[in-house]
């Protein structure tokens, strides 16, 4: 449970965005706008894995399975055990957790939460090694990172890991 006691300061900003942005424009209800243009999940055709947690009280997981009729892309959807924490942070030599998963692919109808809930198999342990081998299966060759600092944001170099604003 560090993570709820993590006192890392953080960009005032961040905060400020987040709180006037998520009222007014919900993603599910319509499209976004980011920088003048239209983001819609309507637009989405690349797969996509899904991951809600059994007690999320900030997202409750049958809210995340509406993605299923939003989107015409294939659909992994993973639920978790445990809330909205502690379900997604726990690490896969914990014991206790399960998960269940099932894919939709984007060319097949439209199945309920519920229907999912029965349908989907249960498995022991973290989720952490299904979204490893999911991420697995659709990504290259490993290769060497890129050096650190070298990134650019706005025409300036990145510094370092873990950045400016946590000196700030």
């Amino acid at each position: 449970m560090a993570w709820n006691a993590d006192a890392t300061p953080t960009v005032p900003d961040a905060f400020r965005i987040s709180a006037e942005a998520v009222p007014r424009q919900r993603l599910g209800r319509g499209p976004l706008f980011c920088s003048g243009k239209p983001i819609s999940l309507s637009d989405i055709h690349s797969p996509m894995f899904v991951v809600g947690t059994v007690r999320d009280h900030v997202a409750p997981w049958k809210s995340t399975c509406k993605i299923h009729y939003q989107v015409e892309a294939d659909v992994t959807c993973l639920l978790t055990s445990g809330g909205h924490n502690a379900g997604i942070v726990a690490p896969p030599s914990e014991q206790g957790h399960s998960y269940q998963v099932k894919t939709r692919a984007a060319d097949t109808p439209y199945i309920g939460p519920d229907e999912w809930l029965r349908a989907a198999p249960r498995v022991e342990g973290s989720w952490w090694p299904e979204w490893t081998k999911w991420l697995t299966a659709r990504s290259g060759e490993p290769c060497e990172p890129p050096r650190m600092g070298v990134g650019r944001v706005d025409g300036h170099s990145l510094p370092d890991a873990p950045g400016d604003y946590v000196r700030q």
